[in-house]
């Protein structure tokens, strides 16, 4: 367990559906702040760093596509999407800026509260091994940092997640509903989350993202991470 509870930052304009949040939040061990709109919530995420975002889509002034994009200016910190809308394209939408999970409404507050605990969970033994090296790039579990030639990447928690796990099992062949469950700890979900965060990936650790040389499909089955090889087109 942390030492301190941990911080999560719920913004919603819709007081009803923010208070019934930060009472099951609360009640899980959480300290929860509360906005209203995208302005103040990055004035409150500057103020009083949290250690995750449950961020509503539709918010009054600035929508929640454009607070995640500027939270995720400032540096990693987890957002769980909250919305009312089930379009898929809104989805990935949320995923590509970034975003770790994606809630429609209507939900189970249970339910919310295990998506929390799921993202805000410390990586597994594996990753908090020593420095991982392959393929020009250098992983630090520890320190959390991925260098690449004489650059530091700037990746999301789950991105790091995803190369850590990768890494460490160099040349194994790995389903969507396994990546899902080793990466992100989930049992279920939309496994457009892990096809929107391989491509993530891969635009930032790819020669030519288009042509995917280290991070490769294996089609009909899954991904692999081939340092030593060309690999096939993903």
């Amino acid at each position: 367990m942390n030492a301190a509870p941990t911080r999560i930052l719920v913004v919603d304009d819709d007081p009803t559906v923010s208070e019934v949040i930060a009472e099951y939040l609360g009640r899980a061990g959480h300290t929860v702040d509360r906005a209203a709109d995208g302005p103040s919530a990055l004035v409150r995420a500057d103020a009083v760093r949290p250690d995750l975002v449950v961020l509503d889509l539709m918010l009054p002034g600035m929508d929640g596509f454009a607070v995640c994009a500027r939270l995720r200016a400032r540096g990693p910190v987890p957002v769980i999407m909250l919305t009312a809308r089930g379009d898929e394209d809104d989805r990935i939408a949320g995923l590509e800026l970034g975003a770790d999970d994606y809630v429609t409404k209507p939900f189970s507050p249970r339910e919310l509260v295990l998506r929390v605990e799921s993202v805000l969970r410390r990586r597994p033994p594996e990753r908090r091994a020593g420095v991982l090296r392959a393929a020009g790039l250098t992983l630090d579990p520890a320190a959390r940092r991925v260098v690449k030639g004489d650059g530091e990447l700037a990746l999301t928690q789950r991105e790091f997640d995803l190369l850590a796990h990768f890494m460490s099992h160099p040349g194994e062949v790995f389903g969507r509903e396994e990546l899902m469950r080793d990466v992100w700890g989930w049992d279920f979900g939309d496994l457009s989350t892990v096809t929107v965060h391989i491509r993530r990936l891969r635009a930032k650790v790819e020669a030519d993202p288009a042509v995917p040389r280290l991070i490769t499909t294996v089609w009909g089955v899954g991904y692999r991470f081939d340092p030593e090889s060309g690999g096939t087109e993903g």
